[in-house]
């Protein structure tokens, strides 16, 4: 018997939150085929997202997989999260990759020569027995460590799960909240577009223009070894990425003040960055609370951030979320894109705001139920959309299954219901693609991708009834 039928298979105990499927059809179910390839590419204590393309563990990937994880082995996804955060930084940070040393350097750019982490990082408290890089990723961690304790609260309690993580989720939200508030106004700002996640969205375009790219023999692009050039990044845009990179690193990977006057060139604050972490602010007062102590200052800040997102970056006309782009006039930029609709997640939104995301999801520019499935991750009208290239409009399945949970929490089941059938149907058709063409849902990127086939098992075994309404600080 194989690992993955061991999994699936084995009688409910600890490790087991859920019952496996029994017949003859459970070998083909969703199921099974989420198992199998989340099991496949498990390194025995983190999962990367892709064998061949992303070959180390990346930081959101890893919150999104621990909570698809949460329905196989409740242990497993709490692995996940510890192997993630005992790589933190001592200023708190979490790097956006931590890399595995028996990868080949060459199998992956920038690799850990590039970013010299244990080095370069000195001064910021980077860790000396695992090389990682010095960039971060969405803090989603806070939302699935408190959604992987709720599917095994038993287990999680005898390890100790929450007790472990809660100081070091702490630590990463005072990181970003003190040394990340670049606008001086108490929002998170990203020093690259790597940090955002969406790596080659439109809205990088205007702050990118202005860095002087890396010369192009001064790297080796390895993604292109695995993906068409064609959808992907253009090389102008990697040399910016490079550029970018190796300033901070050179800096001694420094943040600036507030008030603006961090030291890079590129300085933008994200309306997806911002909710995920006030998501998790939430998620960290319900973590506080279960061990004991008060969760009301937690909830006090994620309501003034969710004002302050509102007053920063809320683009009425547009009827959506923008960036600020703090170095460009610190100017709204304005670009479409996914990113400016996940703020639907959050509880506190006015009731005038949440009505304007609803309508500009299901508008022209994302037609969400109407010419797509999934959501576009960029303005389906916008002159820079591609259905195929890296961010710039192909549809992602976490920012669907974040705007699943957003859509359910106010109120919106049906649409809610709509998206949550079409992940579910996309991702087992696609063979859980890593993203797919908006119109068409055809496969684009790696194919067995973890976090595909993790938020398509979460999805799978969340079964909300029609029209359930769900508090973002709580658990499904």
């Amino acid at each position: 018997m194989d690992r993955t039928a061991q999994l699936t298979a084995r009688p409910a105990q600890h490790e087991i939150a859920y019952d496996p499927p029994t017949g003859p059809e459970a070998t083909a179910s969703l199921h099974v085929r989420a198992a199998e390839v989340l099991e496949a590419n498990w390194t025995g204590t983190s999962t990367v997202p892709s064998r061949n393309l992303y070959p180390h563990q990346w930081s959101w990937d890893s919150a999104f997989i621990a909570i698809g994880l949460r329905h196989i082995s409740p242990l497993r996804a709490q692995t996940e999260l510890e192997t993630l955060l005992a790589a933190q930084w001592a200023d708190g940070r979490l790097p956006h990759i931590v890399f595995n040393p028996s990868v080949p350097l060459d199998a992956y750019f920038p690799s850990p020569d590039f970013w010299r982490s244990s080095t370069a990082g000195r001064t910021a408290g980077a860790p000396r027995t695992v090389q990682t890089s010095g960039i971060v990723q969405p803090p989603v961690h806070a939302l699935a460590a408190w959604l992987v304790h709720r599917a095994d609260p038993g287990l999680s309690r005898a390890r100790g799960f929450l007790a472990r993580l809660h100081p070091r989720l702490a630590a990463w939200h005072r990181y970003l909240l003190h040394r990340r508030d670049l606008g001086g106004a108490g929002l998170v700002s990203v020093v690259h577009p790597w940090e955002q996640g969406m790596d080659n969205s439109p809205c990088w375009d205007a702050p990118l223009a202005r860095i002087t790219p890396a010369p192009a023999r001064s790297f080796r692009r390895a993604d292109l070894d695995h993906g068409a050039p064609e959808d992907r990044p253009t090389d102008l845009d990697y040399g910016r990425y490079v550029r970018l990179a190796a300033d901070y690193r050179d800096g001694g990977y420094r943040d600036g003040a507030g008030g603006g006057h961090g030291a890079g060139e590129f300085a933008v604050e994200d309306p997806a960055f911002n909710a995920l972490l006030i998501a998790s602010e939430y998620a960290l007062a319900r973590i506080a609370e279960e061990l004991g102590a008060a969760g009301s200052g937690r909830r006090e800040r994620a309501e003034r951030l969710t004002a302050t997102l509102t007053e920063r970056l809320w683009d009425a006309e547009a009827g959506l979320f923008r960036c600020r782009d703090l170095r460009g006039g610190d100017t709204l930029v304005p670009v479409r894109s996914v990113s400016g609709l996940i703020p639907l997640l959050l509880p506190g939104l006015p009731r005038d705001i949440v009505a304007a995301l609803v309508r500009t999801l299901s508008g022209p520019h994302f037609s969400l139920g109407d010419r797509t499935r999934l959501v576009p991750s960029y303005d389906l009208l916008g002159e820079a959309f591609d259905p195929h290239r890296y961010w710039r409009g192909p549809a992602w399945f976490n920012t669907s299954w974040l705007l699943e949970r957003g859509l359910r929490a106010h109120g919106e089941g049906e649409r809610a219901d709509a998206l949550r059938e079409a992940v579910l149907d996309l991702a087992g058709a696609t063979g859980f693609a890593e993203y797919v063409d908006p119109y068409t849902g055809a496969a684009c990127g790696a194919t067995g991708f973890s976090w595909t086939a993790a938020l398509a098992l979460d999805l799978h075994h969340r079964r909300p009834a029609p029209r359930e309404r769900q508090e973002l600080d709580k658990s499904p």
